[in-house]
């Protein structure tokens, strides 16, 4: 692996500002990388590489004229492909969509571009960004690369494994229902689900408004190899864009003050079974805190199980609206997974009448949770209760792998910030933990996956393992 392939966004950018690497050879590298380990996992769907060259170049001849560049001046990253990016299609994983090419930007796009990122190439998700493993109607399955044999989480799957591997210091994705934590906890990498209103969105190639329950619940946020990357990456995408009224101009630095705070720890949320891996994960990380100087209290926030069950009813009102004019253009496999969220029970059919019942009684659950993050200002918890899956358990054990998704789900209904760490391996497979916080208190919280990332062992990036019987490219 080519040594720039190993590092982050912050440090490939300082080595192009002061000239130690030019930006041709940072992006040559990764464009490189791709190359030779993407067959084995499948994570990038396309490259820009001719676009990221010439870019690449103007960075290059900007800091040789001794003009000054942006804080990400340089740096290659990759983008889920249902995020807009000028001149690429969005196709949300679905073959009736890959001539959908976006006219301009999506806001987090553009603020990247205007630090001076590169956008490199596209990744995997699964049909419609609706599903906890990455499996597209278009490219097919993405790998984990630490047990092919196991789910590399969703939706943004491709942007973890991409990582994971050294294919990208940085990568966008989104999170509807865990999808930018899920895949990080599968692939050892980190993640940040910002507060509902910090990250502006917009799609030229969605014209029409999200639901209600995607409005409410889903988010566009960083992915990194490093808690350090993901603060660099909130601190330009946490701008307005008249394209979103929904933005919130809350300031960066947040209310609750610098240093160690009282931290709830839980480790089986609302009692319902975990997986004694992930369980060991979070006890890992508690007493990393301790060791940092924080007070980690065995505290658990009220009515977890309600907030999911509110989730659920939410967004299967309006994916149930939609999902006679999904289902003719979905894959077999999503029809398959949708099939068997009803069949299961995992969802039950709802009308919109019923989702503003369940969203008017959300607000004394997040009154409840706002009262209880007054005495216990973060909170740390698994993310998905299970470790990564066998291949396919997410149709044929959907319930099961709901209800573990319990801790994710009730963050995003919420509208929290939650920040995925990795905590090291247990039986071979990656083990992380998220950590909430209030609304817009991203910086506390990062500084407690600051303090977890400290002390934990360093996981990737990594050579992909290659199934029994393959032979890697």
């Amino acid at each position: 692996m080519n040594e720039l392939c190993t590092k982050g966004a912050g440090e490939l950018a300082q080595m192009v500002r002061t000239g130690e690497v030019a930006s041709i050879e940072v992006v040559e590298a990764h464009l490189d990388r791709i190359t030779e380990v993407n067959p084995s996992v499948n994570a990038v769907t396309v490259t820009l590489a001719e676009a990221a060259r010439s870019a690449a170049a103007e960075v290059d001849r900007a800091v040789a004229a001794g003009e000054a560049v942006g804080p990400l001046a340089g740096v290659p990253f990759t983008v889920k492909e249902n995020i807009d990016v000028a001149g690429s299609a969005t196709t949300w994983g679905v073959s009736a969509f890959s001539g959908q090419v976006a006219p301009v930007d999506a806001p987090a796009v553009a603020r990247l571009r205007e630090a001076g990122a590169i956008p490199l190439a596209r990744t995997n998700l699964p049909d419609f960004a609706f599903r906890w493993d990455t499996e597209s109607d278009i490219a097919g399955r993405t790998l984990n690369p630490w047990d092919p044999t196991r789910a590399v989480g969703g939706s943004s799957g491709g942007e973890a494994a991409a990582l994971a591997t050294g294919m990208t210091p940085l990568g966008l994705g989104n999170d509807l229902g865990g999808s930018l934590r899920v895949p990080a906890q599968m692939c050892g990498v980190a993640s940040l689900r910002p507060s509902r209103g910090r990250v502006a969105h917009a799609a030229a190639t969605q014209p029409w408004p999200e639901p209600i329950s995607m409005q409410l619940t889903n988010c566009q946020g960083p992915m990194g190899r490093s808690v350090a990357d993901l603060r660099r990456a909130l601190d330009l995408l946490s701008a307005p864009d008249l394209r979103d009224p929904r933005w919130v101009p809350a300031p960066l630095e947040g209310v609750g003050g610098g240093g160690p705070r009282r931290v709830a720890v839980v480790t089986d949320p609302a009692g319902l079974g975990i997986d004694a891996h992930v369980r060991a994960g979070v006890e890992r990380a508690a007493g990393w805190l301790v060791d940092a100087g924080y007070e980690v209290v065995e505290a658990e926030p009220p009515r977890i199980a309600d907030a999911a069950a509110v989730w659920m009813d939410a967004i299967w009102a309006d994916v149930g609206m939609m999902w006679p004019n999904l289902e003719p253009v979905a894959g077999a496999n999503e029809i398959e997974m949708v099939n068997s969220c009803l069949a299961q029970g995992m969802f039950r059919h709802v009308d919109q009448a019923t989702q503003m019942g369940v969203l008017t009684e959300l607000h004394q659950i997040a009154a409840d949770w706002a009262a209880f993050m007054v005495e216990y200002p973060l909170v740390l918890s698994p993310v998905c209760c299970e470790r990564a899956w066998a291949v396919g358990d997410d149709i044929t054990r959907v319930a099961e792998i709901g209800a573990a998704m319990r801790m994710v789900i009730a963050v995003n209904v919420l509208g929290l910030p939650s920040c995925a760490v990795p905590v090291g391996c247990d039986d071979d497979l990656p083990q992380g933990v998220q950590v909430i916080g209030p609304r817009f208190e991203e910086y506390s919280l990062l500084d407690a996956g600051q303090a977890i990332e400290d002390r934990a062992p360093a996981l990737t990036p990594i050579e992909p393992r290659v199934a029994e019987g393959a032979t890697s490219s």
